[in-house]
């Protein structure tokens, strides 16, 4: 099992990604960068930080104008950050 703070990396430069693909919407680089921001943010605890990135993402995942390979990213991301043990 990956350590939780490596696991949270790892989510972070696929945020960083998706944010510099510009075939994926706008609406949903904004989330991912706001997303990003909460992961970064180390006022919080990992698992709080990582239920809140899931949450945020969810919100996105079913958008209908997310080409399907930003799918793919969002539900692997997602899969990564379920990983990390609640604090």
């Amino acid at each position: 099992m990956a350590e939780p703070q490596s696991t949270i990396n790892y989510c972070i430069q696929m945020l960083q990604a998706i944010m510099e693909d510009s075939t994926i919407p706008r609406n949903i680089r904004r989330v991912a960068d706001d997303t990003r921001k909460v992961l970064i943010d180390e006022s919080k605890g990992l698992g709080l930080r990582a239920a809140t990135a899931i949450s945020m993402i969810d919100e996105i995942s079913n958008d209908p104008n997310m080409p399907v390979h930003a799918r793919t990213r969002i539900w692997e991301l997602v899969s990564q950050l379920e990983t990390v043990p609640l604090d």
